[in-house]
């Protein structure tokens, strides 16, 4: 199976800082129509997200599976199916595995499912989501960010997902 591995704040949904209300959400433009690209293409769509509020004791792992239940429901409303969310409670100086840009996140995903990591894509709206995928084997991958990256180890960095035909 193929994958495209999303990022959560910045790519599904606006990052305001340890989002975790739903009333506070709000999807980033173009996110269903980016979505629903890929999964017409045939690909999965699983999420790996650093959800460091948890650890940090901002909000509860209950509070993360409410919104992302939401959100999943959101996605199915516009016929988007999310195979899984893979996510990292940790804070970063618990040194785990799973938090990006360490590849632990990746990593069980594609056991969980036999991922064909050759014909999968990733995208991030920060260095480390593309470094934690290359480190993964997923070498496709896509940076959205509005400012210059010279030195980005992404294949293709977009200012919009509107800018999805600039790949495809």
């Amino acid at each position: 199976m193929k994958v495209l591995f999303l990022d959560r704040d910045g790519v599904i949904n606006c990052d305001i800082g340890y989002l975790h209300e739903i009333n506070k959400a709000k999807f980033v433009d173009g996110i269903f129509e980016f979505c629903k690209y890929f999964q017409d293409k045939g690909f999965k769509l699983i999420i790996v997200t650093n959800q460091s509020g948890i650890g940090r004791n901002y909000f509860s792992e209950e509070d993360f599976k409410i919104l992302s239940n939401w959100m999943l429901r959101k996605f199915l409303e516009k016929g988007i199916h999310i195979l899984d969310i893979f996510y990292c409670p940790h804070a970063p100086e618990d040194n785990c595995n799973c938090r990006k840009p360490k590849s632990g996140l990746f990593i069980d995903a594609i056991r969980k499912f036999q991922i064909e990591i050759d014909q999968s894509w990733s995208i991030g709206d920060n260095e480390r989501d593309i470094t934690a995928s290359i480190s993964a084997g997923v070498k496709k991958n896509i940076l959205l960010s509005n400012k210059n990256h010279p030195d980005t180890q992404a294949m293709y960095v977009l200012k919009s997902l509107k800018n999805i035909n600039n790949i495809f």
